[in-house]
């Protein structure tokens, strides 16, 4: 549901196939990534739905501190620069629900 993914944070969701995603909100915009740094392949966040820096401004990796845009999943710093995060596409509906397409 929408309210569970407040405005500048981020939460995470386990899948039935074993995969987690995390959602995350910007301007009112959801934006959904697999929980996999593509540098290491390890999960992102540090402690559990800590997927943004400090400033919540980015995703960051809490293995080697590599950020990356909200909006496209591209790594703009770090050992990872230029590479993506895997998004997932997903529909936001007028119910406040929010499902993977």
């Amino acid at each position: 549901m929408t309210e569970d993914v407040p405005e500048r944070e981020a939460r995470a969701f386990e899948l039935p196939d074993g995969d987690t995603i995390f959602i995350t909100q910007r301007d009112g915009v959801f934006y959904a990534y697999k929980n996999l740094c593509p540098h290491l392949q390890v999960e992102l966040e540090f402690l559990e739905n800590q997927f943004l820096d400090q400033d919540q401004e980015y995703i960051e990796c809490s293995t080697h501190g590599a950020l990356f845009q909200v909006d496209t999943g591209e790594c703009v710093a770090g050992p990872c620069s230029g590479e993506f995060l895997q998004k997932r596409a997903i529909e936001v509906h007028s119910d406040g629900g929010i499902y993977l397409r």
